[in-house]
């Protein structure tokens, strides 16, 4: 039998295609994704949910000329392989590859880039305004999951959308809720009935013929308000009416014919309209089903057992170190507590949730109202310990600088996945916390070479009386001996770990590993580096870095951040306060430009900020012409 997707080369294959069709091809989808997904790793549950969805709108909506914008964007492979990208679906978030989020610049049919939650309605009333003032004619759907709904900003954009009355669709994509056939079936019935044109034409017909005849205002009131009862007691999502919007559904999301139907009908509605669409996360992938939260993002696995690929034996990442010692530390504190925003499993709290559940809050997407709700616990008494990815934290910045900084609250920022991360690429990349942080009065920054380090720091940033953030990477840790007992970290100071005459190797948090390697091999062609691990980024340790810097009059910063107000800016500031306006700095990092996915050693590599690249980068300064250089790992 031929395969349907293989002659779905963009969604206008869809159009003569007939229900039963549809349904092969869903059945197509989900295996190809299935088996893409595991060689690759991805978001996998999110896709597997919208497979009808997605179909659903590509049969009622021309994406090359209708706009849809996938709130996240991480369940919008369905729509990647209909709209001309099944030839390039292998290589989803490999170096060189198709993206696992929407970009414009890979297809025309991505209509705006996500990568963050909750956008997407705030983009597509904009898009809806700028219809409307060109004097264009297309629809703008906005696709929008139940968790990405507790985001602030999807609720000022409904609130904004419903004041406009612009005519904009709303799809909320909920994976949570069940399905009451008869709550269905009766909202289906009332959906069809308010955008039905005779409806809006015999109810102005009504208050005209009531306007008319004596005590017929009055009479129209009680009319009125007979109908907004009887709303609220049968129709659902009374809220979104109340925003005004015309709310359709719910409606089962896998019943394709059901789906289209609703689309339809929101399609030929006027004014801002949300279709409530019903999903299963996982749907058609047994282990998915079974286990959704661990699928949402998933690596390498084995398509026949589920079981996830994993190095035999490898050391812990540092997520694990966090939350263990977290979970340690709070034994012996009770005011600590742990808050995240929707990523309990991603930050390691889940296993002080498990702990201490009294003492674990979750906020949703909403990562404002952590850091203020954080600040309002500092302000009473306790030590909160807010765990979000540094991507994240972008969002809650003036909630860190206003609510917690300024007050001198002791919050204690711990932010995971800083650095770059690989194949989500550059929307999640921790590439911008040290520029956005370091300008803050009274916030510590504090960057740990290795995962017995970030222990001590998480400690030292606990026992400090105000905030401080502590910046750590994503991925497994070196596999250093853990200390069993946990000290204070002296504030500001820094540490020696290569003495040296030649240059300065200044190098932030896991890479100082890179630069402990580099130095083994600048030794053996006869440079002699000296490593200091600074540990804090601000305050820096100003009289070790001087002392060093005086020394060899010769610096390299090593940071894998943006080197626009980065950590070797910090050293620039630092060095021209002290008057050594003669020292040679070399700072390296990442350009004024965006790191696009890969894998992290390819990432590094491109970027010099591996050992290899580190010694080229010396030698060449040092002969002032560019040499070749064969790199040999040296053990220490």
């Amino acid at each position: 039998m031929t395969s349907i997707l293989k002659t779905i080369y963009s969604p206008q294959d869809l159009q003569n295609l007939k229900i039963p069709q549809l349904q092969i091809l869903a059945q197509e989808i989900r295996e190809k994704i299935v088996e893409t997904v595991a060689v690759t790793g991805g978001h996998l549950a999110p896709n597997l949910g919208v497979v009808e969805l997605t179909l659903a709108l590509h049969r009622v909506f021309n994406t090359s000329v209708d706009r849809i914008i996938w709130d996240v964007g991480h369940q919008s492979y369905v729509h990647k392989l209909l709209t001309g990208r099944q030839s390039q679906f292998g290589t989803l978030r490999q170096y060189g590859g198709i993206s696992g989020f929407p970009r414009p610049d890979e297809s025309v049919h991505d209509a705006f880039g996500t990568g963050h939650s909750s956008t997407s309605i705030s983009a597509a009333l904009g898009m809806a305004l700028a219809r409307d003032l060109k004097g264009e004619e297309y629809s703008v759907v906005a696709v929008i999951g139940d968790g990405s709904m507790t985001g602030g900003m999807a609720f000022e954009a409904l609130n904004h959308a419903g004041h406009l009355q612009k005519n904009l669709i709303v799809v909320l994509n909920d994976n949570e809720m069940s399905i009451a056939p008869n709550v269905g079936a009766l909202s289906g019935y009332l959906s069809r009935l308010r955008t039905d044109p005779k409806y809006y034409r015999s109810k102005d017909e009504i208050a005209d013929l009531l306007h008319k005849i004596p005590h017929g205002a009055k009479l129209l009131k009680v009319v009125d308000r007979l109908k907004d009862g009887l709303k609220y007691l049968v129709v659902p999502g009374m809220f979104f009416e109340e925003l005004g919007f015309t709310y359709l559904g719910p409606v089962d999301g896998h019943d394709l014919k059901a789906v289209m139907t609703l689309l339809q009908q929101a399609k030929s509605a006027n004014g801002p309209v949300l279709v409530h669409v019903l999903t299963q996360k996982g749907r058609g992938y047994k282990p998915a089903e079974s286990n959704p939260d661990r699928f949402h993002g998933v690596g390498p696995f084995d398509v026949e057992t589920g079981n996830i690929k994993k190095a035999e034996g490898g050391p812990p990442s540092y997520t694990e170190v966090f939350g263990k010692t977290l979970v340690k530390l709070a034994r012996d504190n009770e005011k600590i507590v742990g808050i995240t925003a929707a990523m309990p499993g991603g930050t390691g709290l889940n296993l002080f949730a498990k702990e201490y559940p009294a003492r674990y809050f979750d906020v949703g997407i909403a990562e404002q109202h952590a850091i203020t709700m954080a600040a309002g616990l500092a302000a009473s008494g306790y030590r909160p310990v807010t765990a979000i990815y540094s991507t994240f934290m972008q969002r809650a910045y003036d909630q860190v600088l206003h609510d917690v900084c300024l007050q001198n609250l002791p919050v204690t920022f711990a932010l995971d996945r800083a650095g770059l991360v690989g194949d989500d690429g550059p929307t999640h990349h921790g590439v911008f916390d040290l520029s956005f942080l370091r300008n803050i009065p009274n916030l510590v920054i504090v960057a740990p070479k290795d995962e017995n380090e970030l222990q001590h720091a998480l400690h030292t940033a606990i026992l400090h009386p105000g905030p401080m953030a502590v910046r750590y990477p994503r991925g497994a840790g070196t596999g250093i001996e853990l200390d069993r007992e946990l000290k204070a970290l002296p504030l500001g100071k820094g540490e020696v770990l290569r003495k040296g005459e030649d240059v300065l190797l200044l190098a932030v948090g896991n890479l100082v590993e890179e630069a402990l390697k580099a130095a083994d091999a600048l030794a053996a062609e006869g440079v002699r580096a000296a490593v200091v691990n600074p540990r804090f980024i601000k305050p820096l340790d100003r009289e070790l870095i001087l002392t060093y810097a005086r020394l060899t009059r010769n610096v390299v910063t090593i940071e894998e951040h943006v080197l626009m107000g980065g950590f070797g800016s910090a050293v620039l500031e630092l060095l021209e306060s002290a008057g050594l306006a003669d020292c040679k700095v070399k700072r390296l990092g990442i350009p004024d430009s965006f790191v696009e996915h890969g894998k992290p050693g390819i990432l590094k590599a491109n970027l010099g900020l591996n050992a290899e690249e580190i010694v080229k980068t010396v030698l060449n300064r040092s002969s002032g012409v560019k040499k070749e250089f064969k790199f040999k790992a040296l053990r220490r």
